[in-house]
């Protein structure tokens, strides 16, 4: 068996420098917590949302590095729009190496006898359908660049749901399968694709689920072996390991990140 002459020490294995990475949903919570992680080991990058004033404060925060920073504006549950979205990317920045898929949605809690079909259309384009055929238009620019990293935001309810969350807990259980099938489609061109499952983290999509039910959070936290909620920074470490080198023999993987939630 061939080993390479040298291997990268883990401080090299982990950075980013000069690679173009694209994280959905980059304006706030999770998104821009690991924009502005995957800028701080080197990437130039791209932040995508709806809403182009608070995309351009987290460019702003990565060009502030000394890194390239765009933002788009673009709703990634639209899929006629994302092939032109990932035209416009490999345009202006030449490139791209990593794929955030973090844009995801809970718009209501709902029982599965009242469950209306917007609620369930709304969910599924963004959460599922939308990273999907975003991955697909990315893939394919992976594919002629010789590879490179896709990151899958799950969440700990895609294994276990939560009282009048499954249509959301279906989406993300999706994801998790997605993962699997692109990891083993798309290994043979040299993109790794993997998954994130954060359980709850302090962000305003998943606090909102206080305001419904306001007694959830000490029954929540009765549940977590860590006995708090999580920060979006606490994510950032495993996007940075899945992004970079030193996740180079890690494919179709999904990384739990609960506080201990999924073990009770």
């Amino acid at each position: 068996m061939e080993y390479p002459e040298r291997l990268e020490s883990v401080t090299e294995s982990l950075r980013l420098d000069g690679r173009v990475a694209v994280v959905t949903g980059g304006s706030r919570g999770i998104g821009k917590a690991t924009a502005l992680g995957l800028a701080e080991v080197g990437a130039n990058v791209v932040v995508v949302g709806r809403n182009l004033d608070s995309l351009e404060v987290v460019v702003q925060e990565i060009r502030s590095m000394g890194r390239e920073a765009l933002a788009v504006p673009a709703h990634v549950g639209k899929t006629e729009h994302l092939s032109g979205v990932v035209d416009h990317i490999t345009k202006e920045m030449g490139r791209i190496d990593v794929l955030v898929n973090n844009a995801g949605t809970n718009p209501a809690m709902s029982s599965m006898l009242d469950l209306e079909e917007r609620l369930w259309d709304s969910t599924m384009n963004l959460n599922l359908k939308g990273l999907v055929f975003l991955s697909q238009a990315v893939a394919r620019v992976l594919k002629e660049g010789g590879g490179g990293s896709i990151i899958n935001v799950t969440s700990a309810d895609g294994f276990r749901h939560e009282v009048d969350g499954g249509t959301y807990a279906i989406s993300k259980a999706g994801v998790i399968m997605a993962t699997k099938v692109m990891a083993q489609e798309w290994a043979r061109y040299g993109i790794r694709v993997n998954a994130v499952a954060p359980g709850h983290i302090h962000t305003r999509l998943g606090d909102s689920v206080f305001a419904v039910r306001p007694e959830y959070e000490d029954q929540l936290l009765a549940r977590v072996p860590l006995g708090r909620i999580g920060e979006p920074r606490e994510l950032v470490g495993t996007m940075v390991y899945l992004a970079s080198g030193a996740s180079s023999y890690t494919t179709g993987a999904t990384f739990v990140v609960d506080g201990g939630w999924l073990l009770t």
